[in-house]
């Protein structure tokens, strides 16, 4: 009888350390960017995001008392290497979830093996087809191609122009956006007169740019992210074409503006509305919000850009749904990212479902001009 009484006790003491020992291990969140590479300035931001909030995470105790462990590795852009490190990250490290892709390419690459392995993955990439049709273990934080391209479409509208001049990257991003100017263009009206490309590591753009000032196009889109689409600012400048000019929301930084210089002033794109916060009305729920992350990351880092906010908000939804599902089981956690509702990001104002693993609306971009050098919410 004492024996047994002796091994009750024994068996619960290890139970209860057993549980305290599971409760100390830290949270692992694995991301892979591009921090180095033509789309660095997407992916330094987001790492430094990352790097930053997982600190003050940790330094107010954690996730229900776990700290978490950001696990990163850097692309340089290149989606083989991105497939390689994602496998480490689940064989290897055993993270528990994953926020990261920066570019689309990294991400489209990687989604068979999330999807393989059952693991929630949170992108911070553009295109519209990491979400649609709705994979089961991925989510998004960034607006859609189609989303910008829409809203691109509606202001040329506005403003009376119907012949539309296209010239995009050889990048994911870039192509799927490009997919979906053609596609939305006679929804809204427009003619395409031209449908130039470059490489995202070409240094001149003149040749696709004489050839679209000779198409008879009343204004130029530009799809693309990196360095080109400052380069095709600067050219179109230089080869003197007078017609409005607009970027994606790929290149919503103050990157850009530095890179375009005065070839900058009056390009028009659709944007989040981090990078003119100041801007937004007092009774904007986002707002505080934005400030808050604005002020934090330029007190430490400098400039704010999109980029880095796409990092916080998939951070911050990650958390929160690791909270509401009480640990890292990753098929409850999955199930609380995809219940994600009014979580108020940087980008919008989340409001997830089965069907949308985005969740947000056209309502969450600002159209944006470039003037004197900054940032100006024109609509």
């Amino acid at each position: 009888m004492k024996t047994g009484f002796w091994k009750s006790i024994i068996t619960a003491t290890l139970l209860v350390v057993a549980s305290l020992v599971n409760a100390a291990e830290p949270i692992k969140i694995g991301s892979f960017l591009t921090v180095t590479g033509p789309a660095s300035f997407l992916g330094d931001p987001e790492l430094k995001t990352l790097q930053m909030y997982v600190e003050d995470i940790n330094a107010k105790g954690g996730v229900k008392g776990r700290k978490i462990e950001l696990i990163h590795y850097d692309t340089g852009g290149k989606a083989q290497d991105a497939v390689s490190f994602v496998k480490r990250l689940i064989q290897s490290d055993k993270v528990d979830l994953i926020v990261g892709g920066t570019t689309t390419g990294d991400t489209m690459a990687v989604i068979p093996d999330v999807e393989k392995e059952g693991i929630p993955f949170i992108s911070m990439a553009g295109a519209v087809e990491i979400i649609e049709p709705v994979k089961p273990w991925v989510f998004k934080t960034p607006h859609t191609d189609r989303m910008a391209a829409a809203k691109i479409f509606e202001d040329i509208r506005k403003r009376g122009f119907t012949k539309v001049a296209l010239i995009s990257g050889d990048g994911g991003f870039d192509k799927s956006g490009r997919a979906q100017v053609l596609k939305l263009a006679p929804e809204y009206g427009m003619t395409l007169v031209a449908d130039e490309s470059y490489g995202n590591k070409d240094t001149d753009m003149t040749t696709q740019l004489t050839k679209i000032r000779a198409s008879g196009a009343e204004v130029i889109i530009n799809f693309g992210l990196g360095q080109a689409p400052a380069i095709v600012t600067k050219n179109i400048k230089q080869l003197g074409i007078a017609l409005p000019v607009y970027q994606s929301h790929g290149v919503a930084s103050k990157t850009f503006i530095d890179l375009a210089g005065d070839a900058a002033e009056g390009v028009r794109l659709p944007a989040a509305a981090l990078v003119v916060a100041e801007q937004l009305p007092d009774t904007d729920p986002q707002k505080p919000v934005l400030l808050a992350y604005k002020n934090k990351y330029e007190a430490k880092h400098g400039p704010v850009s999109t980029f880095g906010g796409h990092a916080y908000d998939g951070l911050m939804i990650a958390v929160a749904a690791i909270e509401r599902a009480g640990g890292v089981d990753r098929a409850k956690v999955r199930d609380e990212i995809e219940r994600t509702k009014g979580f108020i990001g940087t980008a919008g104002v989340f409001n997830m479902s089965p069907q949308d693993h985005m969740g947000l609306n056209a309502a969450a971009f600002k159209l944006v001009e470039v003037q004197k050098g900054a940032w100006k919410i024109i609509e």
